[in-house]
C-alpha cells in the first residue's frame, strides 16, 4: 500500500521531464558520469605527496 507502482514512477518520470527537458537531464546525467570517473581516477592515482621525497613532504607540512 506504500510502495510505489509503475504508474507512479511514469507519472514522476513524465513530470521531470517536463520540468527539466530532455537535454537537461542528459547534460546532468553526463556531468554525473564524468564526476564519477574523475573521483575513480583520483583514487586510482598514487598521492603526490607519496612521490617527493620525505624532506620536502616535512618541509610543506610545516610551512603552514
Amino acid at each position: 500500500m506504500g510502495g510505489l507502482s509503475i504508474w507512479h514512477i511514469l507519472i514522476i518520470a513524465v513530470v521531470l521531464v517536463l520540468l527539466f527537458g530532455r537535454g537537461k537531464i542528459s547534460d546532468i546525467m553526463g556531468d554525473t558520469a564524468k564526476g564519477i570517473r574523475e573521483f575513480r581516477k583520483g583514487l586510482s592515482e598514487p598521492d603526490e605527496a607519496a612521490k617527493r621525497p620525505p624532506e620536502q613532504v616535512n618541509k610543506d607540512t610545516t610551512a603552514h
